[in-house]
């Protein structure tokens, strides 16, 4: 009787018995298929890839796939290794997709958090500048069109709150600042 060194190539199982056997859970079988199989597996998934250390990954999770997955092989079907190698560049594809999504939710993310420089002095300028405008446009109004206005904008408080607070009829509330807005917009130069 030989032992396994002196088997010649005839007598080796072929892939698809491997996988069959490997289907029924013979440990011994999955690593002859490895052992036949991974280079070409291997070089399919780092020509998809790229990045080696991910396409080892792939590997690992193809040959997982396999083992979990191998009884489901139907040989009608197809060829063993082509079955192997349509799971492998699956999981290559998933996984490019995957690194691909993750970078576009990272630049997202990063375009969302990106600091914009802000010219304070600028902007500090242009806020005193409209505020000046803003109180000679108050300037225009009548007192009474301004104190409401100012316990609208300023103090902010509700139509109803202003009524309450002036002793008035919230219809003359109403009256008062859409009247003095009116005014404020043709004093600003804003058009509607």
């Amino acid at each position: 009787m030989a032992d396994d060194g002196d088997r010649t190539s005839a007598s080796r199982p072929t892939i698809d018995e491997l996988l069959a056997s490997v289907g029924r859970g013979d440990r011994v079988a999955f690593s002859a298929l490895y052992d036949a199989t991974a280079p070409r597996l291997f070089g399919l998934i780092r020509r998809l890839v790229v990045d080696p250390a991910q396409a080892e990954e792939v590997t690992q999770d193809v040959y997982l796939e396999i083992w979990q997955s191998a009884a489901r092989f139907d040989a009608h079907k197809g060829n063993a290794l082509s079955w192997m190698f349509t799971m492998a560049h699956r999981r290559a594809v998933d996984r490019i997709r995957s690194a691909q999504a993750s970078r576009d939710r990272d630049l997202r993310i990063g375009v969302r958090d990106l600091d914009v420089p802000v010219d304070t002095v600028a902007e500090a300028a242009e806020t005193s500048v409209e505020h000046e405008r803003v109180q000679g446009a108050l300037g225009e109004l009548s007192d009474l069109q301004r104190e409401c206005v100012r316990l609208a904008y300023y103090g902010g408080l509700t139509q109803s709150e202003i009524a309450e607070r002036l002793q008035v009829p919230l219809g003359t509330v109403k009256t008062r600042l859409r009247d003095g807005m009116i005014r404020l917009r043709t004093a600003l130069g804003v058009t509607t």
